[in-house]
């Protein structure tokens, strides 16, 4: 059994943390919809996994990616990432317009469930060791994505509660 590397409190673990969880949420899922779970349970769900990836990816786009590319000089890297968070971004918005009743449904959180996974690889195996290899200051970054973050979530929870 391998080590799970010692965790460096950076901005790759926060990248990461949000991840797991939203692995977690997908996983969830998968077994509603297996259980043919009441529409409510599968949607309310669906929901919570399309606001966790927004947030995600809005502070990956806005303060993550910027800061990788200008340090990583990889810019076919930088770019499949940018086009994987696209393409998630629209089943996103057909998932948030959708019910769960609706035909496809399901499919989309599933299918959106893989990309997801495939892009994680990606940022897993490539991007992140990268990352660290760099000059990059994760631990100032990790401060800037948790702060953008809070205000994010915060910021929704507000729309949500008007």
């Amino acid at each position: 059994m391998s080590k799970a590397p010692p965790k460096k409190n950076d901005a790759v673990d926060l990248l990461d943390a949000d991840h797991i969880a939203v692995k977690k949420l997908f996983q969830q899922f998968g077994k509603l919809a297996d259980a043919k779970a009441p529409a409510q349970k599968r949607k309310a769900l669906a929901d919570e996994i399309c606001h966790a990836l927004t947030v995600h990816a809005t502070i990956e786009e806005e303060i993550f990616y910027p800061a990788a590319r200008a340090e990583l000089h990889d810019d076919a890297l930088m770019d499949e990432a940018t086009v994987e968070h696209a393409g998630a971004k629209e089943l996103i918005s057909q998932i948030e317009g959708m019910e769960a009743d609706e035909p496809l449904f399901d499919a989309k959180v599933i299918v959106l469930g893989e990309q997801i996974d495939h892009h994680v690889k990606e940022e897993r195996e490539e991007m992140f060791p990268k990352a660290r290899a760099s000059g990059m200051d994760l631990v100032g970054l990790k401060e800037q994505l948790a702060a953008r973050k809070q205000e994010l979530v915060a910021q929704t929870d507000a729309e949500a509660a008007a």
